[in-house]
């Protein structure tokens, strides 16, 4: 994201021209001449909260006026169920996000509410560049400037306040943070905050592609609300003094922490996949119908599984979900091999297509294994590896080359 106040600040905004630079100039001289005093700038901070789209926090910018009327909160995180095509451009990666300026008390209201912890970093911020960045904000959630193409990892309620935080401090965030690293990927920190719910932790592993998976500046890594906080604490000003002055406990978490850690699935994939192969190649020849079932749903949800990630990849602007190499394991021509799920019912043997095609399935799920051992590939699913693989292999080693019993179930 790149919020601040450059003339490339907004993505699919109207660009700031030499007019809109004059009247932030002049409100800002303005802010300084009639009060006497900058506002003070703060950075809030708002814990994960229990529904699904809450599970990665929030961060937003508090402008403090010198006079001891209400602050602003300053919240680049609304967005609307009730928008037209709301769940389309969801799916395609056309979210519209907005930011919106409303009395601290009120927009913290709901985060007190559901026992969301809300902390306070208040900021040393330049007299001149606190009017600015208040200028900009102000200008920033008219109706016309507020909206916003989000993106969760590189254009969301985080990095915009990031990127305008940097800018009024000249770049001393980005200068600070962008040669450090703590070693996390997008995917670690994505997976650690959605574990509470494994269904979206699930859903995110297997759509996210190398993208996901690359090292993380603790500039990059500021995606994530919390670790802006916690990095902001260590950050210094251009006179070397720390950047943090004061911190408030603004409400109290009542909610469990997030998770240290991303789960940990691949022992546990792994066992299923060997479990479910051994278990198939044992029961073919006995209950051939039984496996007949099994392993139309095993494919049919592989399949589908492979549509729904080709279709990121290739019909959305999900950049993270291109070049995934989980399509080689949830492929889409595994429906094609319902047919032979029909002849193991009937005790038919499999058609000389069928074979091919259960042999280069298992080949392809073997090629994303082979891609490990690649220096430039990146990508983190030895998990669904684990899973697919073992089961895939040994249907092609069965199913492709005996010919099967009568049915006895």
């Amino acid at each position: 994201m790149r919020a601040g106040f450059t003339p490339s600040c907004l993505v699919s905004q109207p660009m700031i021209d030499a007019g809109k630079w004059l009247y932030l100039a002049l409100l800002a001289l303005l802010l300084c001449t009639t009060a006497h005093a900058a506002p003070r700038i703060g950075l809030v901070t708002m814990e994960p909260g229990e529904t699904y789209w809450e599970r990665f926090g929030h961060n937003a910018i508090l402008v403090a006026p010198d006079d001891g009327s209400e602050p602003t909160l300053y919240n680049y995180g609304y967005f609307d169920f009730d928008e037209p095509n709301f769940f389309l451009r969801f799916a395609a990666g056309d979210m519209r996000y907005r930011l919106v300026a409303l009395p601290v008390s009120e927009d913290l209201a709901y985060y007190t509410s559901v026992g969301r912890g809300v902390d306070l970093l208040w900021l040393d911020v330049a007299p001149d560049a606190a009017a600015q960045l208040a200028a900009f904000l102000a200008w920033n959630a008219l109706p016309e400037n507020a909206y916003y193409r989000y993106d969760y990892f590189a254009d969301n309620c985080s990095t915009r306040v990031r990127d305008a935080l940097d800018t009024a401090l000249d770049g001393a965030l980005r200068k600070q943070l962008s040669g450090r690293s703590h070693g996390l990927s997008y995917r670690s920190e994505t997976l650690r905050l959605a574990a509470p719910a494994p269904w979206m932790a699930l859903a995110i592993d297997l759509g996210a592609g190398p993208f996901a998976d690359q090292n993380l500046s603790r500039w990059e890594e500021s995606f994530i609300p919390m670790r802006l906080r916690d990095n902001l604490r260590e950050m210094k000003t251009g006179k070397g003094t720390p950047l943090v002055i004061a911190e408030q406990v603004l409400s109290p978490a009542r909610l469990p922490a997030a998770p240290d850690a991303p789960p940990r699935w691949r022992w546990l994939f792994a066992t299923l996949g060997i479990g479910l192969a051994i278990g198939m190649k044992a029961l073919h020849t006995r209950m051939p119908r039984t496996v007949a079932v099994l392993i139309a749903t095993w494919w049919t949800l592989l399949g589908i599984s492979g549509l729904g990630i080709a279709a990121l990849w290739a019909f959305t602007t999900h950049h993270a979900g291109f070049g995934n190499e989980n399509l080689l394991l949830f492929n889409p021509l595994c429906l094609g091999l319902l047919p032979l799920a029909v002849a193991l019912w009937r005790g038919q043997r499999p058609s000389a297509r069928m074979r091919h095609l259960l042999a280069l399935l298992a080949v392809l799920a073997a090629l994303a294994l082979f891609l490990k051992f690649l220096p430039f590939r990146v990508q983190s699913n030895g998990d669904w590896i684990a899973l697919v693989l073992p089961m895939q292999a040994m249907l092609a080693l069965t199913l492709g080359r005996t010919r099967l019993e009568q049915p006895k179930d």
